[in-house]
Parts: structure tokens; C-alpha cells; sequence
């Protein structure tokens, strides 16, 4: 008997109502997407993906996590969110240079404390960084790297992989992969161990190929697993199962009710 296919997408942002959320959920399991998770980008916002994963226990996991956009409003009320069973890392957290939402110096301070915090919780860490490769690095030489630290939708190429892989790092792959213009990711991606890759669709965001242009949705992954095997050169399969055990690995899933 041939096992299924079955899909974790590990970073989406779902709808922050527990209604709305279950008709994309419904949506991804038919289309093999069994598990999410839903990545906070704000304390309220984390606050309201642990209620979402709460109600989908199984199925949907939680990180609660202060953007870098987000960094200048602090993060006050983050911590006390981490006890929580649904939670599974802190994040998304880093450093993003391409907007300067917050000014550089609190990005650095909120992404170092959040380092902290998994380290103290013993939790994954999901990590933002946009043209901020060196000033990342530096954070976490400074703060030390988490046993479990992903770095979300990479947009590096091949010399950003190796220097995350040789931290111990894994690489999540958004629908940036399927990009015609993106040969530095499907580099990284060719490099990238399967035992160190997990599959995202950063949902409502970046739209895989052949959706471009329309709302991302978590049922797309396995586009996003697509293009990742022909950059790799391997199955479908091969990508479906590696990102569905590192996912559990990673964020140290239970296994789905049902």
C-alpha cells in the first residue's frame, strides 16, 4: 500500500477569526495540506493564531512572534503567549532592512529577545530577514542559535544557504522558488539537505506559479513543493515527505487527530 501524500505548510498566516480560518483549512485539506501553521507577526495577532490552533488541535499549530516591521511598538505581553500548548515557536522575528518599518536599532534589540525567549522556552525559532544577511548573522553569533531555528521563505542564494546550514539552521522555501527570476533561491534549494528543508506558502503572499497574481492560500503548498523537486532534481514525493517529518521534527508536532 502506498502512503499518501500529505503536506504540513509551515508558515502561513491564516484568517485571525476561527470562522474564517476553518473554510482556508477546509480548502488545504482538499487539496492534501494537512497541517498548518499559522505565524503571529504581533503580540494581538499571536494572541488570536493561538485561539485559531486551539480550535483545530491536530491541525493547526501557533507561533507568537513580533515582526521586524513591528519591532518599534516592543514586545510587551509576548512571553506570557509562549506557555501555551499551541504554541510552537517564537516568531516570525529578524531583521528586514528593505522597509525599515522600525528603525534598525530596536529591529536588532526585539529579534535579539526573541532569540532569548526560545532559547528560555525551548522552542523553534522563525526568523524574518530581508537585506539584513550580515546584521542576522551577527544577532546570532551574539545571542546563540536555538537547536531548532528555521529561516522562513528564504530568499538567499547558495553562499546564505551554506551559512545557515552550517549553523545548524533549517531552510523553509516559499513560492519564490517557482519564480522565473529566482535562480539564487533554486540554487540554494538544489544545495539544501532534504533532511534541513521545509515548505511554506507564506499564505496570503508570494503566490506560487501558476497562481501569480491572486491571494495565496495554505492549499497551494504542493505548487511550492513542485517547483522545489525540480530544483532539486528529485520526486514530488521525495519533497512531500522530508518537509512533512523535518516540519514534525522541527516544531515537534503530535501527530493529526483523525
Amino acid at each position: 500500500m502506498i502512503d499518501p501524500v500529505r503536506w504540513t505548510d509551515d508558515h502561513c498566516h491564516l484568517p485571525e477569526s476561527v470562522a474564517e480560518a476553518a473554510d482556508v483549512l477546509a480548502d488545504a485539506a482538499a487539496l492534501g495540506v494537512e497541517r498548518v501553521i499559522t505565524v503571529g507577526c504581533d503580540v494581538a495577532q499571536s494572541r488570536a493564531y493561538i485561539e485559531v490552533a486551539t480550535a483545530n488541535p491536530g491541525r493547526v499549530w501557533a507561533t507568537a512572534g513580533v515582526h521586524p516591521h513591528e519591532a518599534k511598538g516592543g514586545i510587551v505581553g509576548l512571553e506570557e503567549l509562549l506557555a501555551d500548548p499551541a504554541v510552537v515557536a517564537v516568531g516570525e522575528c529578524g531583521l528586514d532592512y528593505h522597509y525599515d518599518h522600525s528603525p534598525r536599532d530596536a529591529q536588532r534589540d526585539v529579534f535579539a529577545a526573541q532569540v532569548a525567549m526560545a532559547q528560555r522556552h525551548d522552542l523553534a525559532l522563525v526568523i524574518h530577514t530581508r537585506e539584513a544577511w550580515d546584521d542576522t548573522f551577527a544577532v546570532l553569533d551574539a545571542a546563540g542559535v536555538p537547536d531548532r531555528t528555521v529561516f522562513h521563505c528564504f530568499s538567499g542564494g547558495a553562499d546564505e544557504a551554506r551559512r545557515c546550514l552550517d549553523l545548524g539552521a533549517h531552510l523553509s522555501f516559499s513560492g519564490i522558488v517557482t519564480f522565473p527570476s529566482a535562480t539564487d533561491v533554486r540554487a540554494a534549494a538544489a544545495l539544501c539537505p532534504l533532511d534541513r528543508l521545509l515548505v511554506e506558502t507564506d499564505s496570503p503572499y508570494l503566490a506560487p506559479v501558476p497562481h501569480r497574481g491572486q491571494r495565496n492560500r495554505p492549499g497551494w503548498v504542493p505548487a511550492v513543493g513542485a517547483g522545489l523537486a525540480e530544483a532539486k532534481g528529485v520526486p514530488v514525493d521525495a519533497i512531500a515527505s522530508a518537509s512533512w517529518a523535518n516540519a514534525e521534527r522541527v516544531y515537534r508536532l503530535a501527530a493529526p487527530s483523525g
